[in-house]
């Protein structure tokens, strides 16, 4: 399975729009395109297919913790 199904499916799953990919991707400190992101989901023999590298996804991922989660707050306090 490529990176480009990965981002498929999880784009399926979650119902996202391009716009809220770019979002999640801004969480993680990812600045992208509103055409990269396109091109990631177009078919595999289309001109404009570009294929999603691990940069992407990586950082995907990690803004996706953020939108489900909420931004990591500091460790609590050691009990004495």
């Amino acid at each position: 399975m490529s990176n480009n199904d990965i981002m498929k499916k999880l784009r399926v799953a979650m119902k996202f729009t391009d716009d809220d990919i770019i979002k999640v991707l801004d969480l993680a400190n990812f600045r992208v395109t509103k055409t990269e992101i396109s091109a990631i989901f177009r078919a595999d023999d289309h001109p404009n297919f570009k294929p999603c590298g691990d940069q992407i996804l990586r950082n995907f991922l990690n803004g996706l913790i953020i939108y489900t989660r909420g931004p990591k707050g500091p460790p609590p306090a050691a009990k004495v």
